[in-house]
């Protein structure tokens, strides 16, 4: 007797699973910088993967990249609001470290949509151009234009004042 539908995508996900997570967990890393929190994005990211794999089996890994980057921003947004846990000043190496992710996230927050996809897509996720056009549903061209301008954005925004 053959196993019901849903089985079978199960499979097919269980099979994916581990190059997803690595996935997830590499621009969850990126974002974040903290192991831990990575994990816990990238466990998320294929959590939510999961529910919905019939219809991404065909081609997951934008939509798994997409998540887990906003799942990064959504934990660096909140670690921005979190008032410190001890009274003890962390290296200034640290605080520069941190300061520097956080003024990221923003200023991709500030990216118009498409951009900002194609940026998480293209450099986050290290996914190639041909990759991202096909997922974000538009052509080669697109996507490069939209990579330059979401990065002449990012380091406009990032430059530092004199």
């Amino acid at each position: 007797m053959a196993e019901p539908e849903e089985r079978v995508g199960t499979t097919d996900f269980e099979s994916r699973f581990e190059e997803l997570f690595d996935l997830a967990y590499r621009v969850g890393f990126r974002v974040l910088g903290v192991q831990d929190e990575a994990r816990d994005v990238a466990q998320e990211a294929c959590a939510r993967a999961e529910r919905r794999w019939s219809r991404l089996a065909e081609s997951p890994h934008g939509w798994v990249v997409r998540v887990a980057a906003n799942l990064a921003i959504g934990v660096q947004r909140k670690r921005a609001r979190r008032p410190p846990e001890d009274a003890t000043p962390p290296a200034r190496d640290v605080d520069e470290f941190a300061a520097e992710r956080v003024d990221l996230v923003r200023a991709l927050g500030h990216l118009p949509r498409r951009q900002r996809e194609v940026v998480i897509l293209r450099y986050l996720a290290d996914r190639p151009e041909a990759e991202v056009a096909e997922t974000l549903g538009c052509s080669v061209g697109t996507v490069k234009t939209h990579a330059s301008r979401g990065l002449a954005a990012l380091r406009k925004s990032l430059e530092p004042t004199a």
